[in-house]
C-alpha cells in the first residue's frame, strides 16, 4: 500500500469515528437523559 492510500484511508477511518461519536452525543443529548460516566452511575445535578 502506497502512502498516500494509507493516508487517505486513514482520514477516512477517523473521519468516521468521528462522525459517529457526533451522532451518538447529538442523540443522547436530544433525548434529554442524565449524563452517565463511564462506569454507568448517574452524575447528580
Amino acid at each position: 500500500m502506497n502512502p498516500v492510500k494509507a493516508v487517505f484511508l486513514s482520514f477516512v477511518m477517523l473521519s468516521a469515528i468521528a462522525l459517529g461519536g457526533l451522532g451518538i452525543y447529538a442523540a443522547d443529548a436530544s433525548s434529554g437523559h442524565a449524563p452517565i460516566d463511564g462506569y454507568g452511575v448517574t452524575a447528580s445535578r
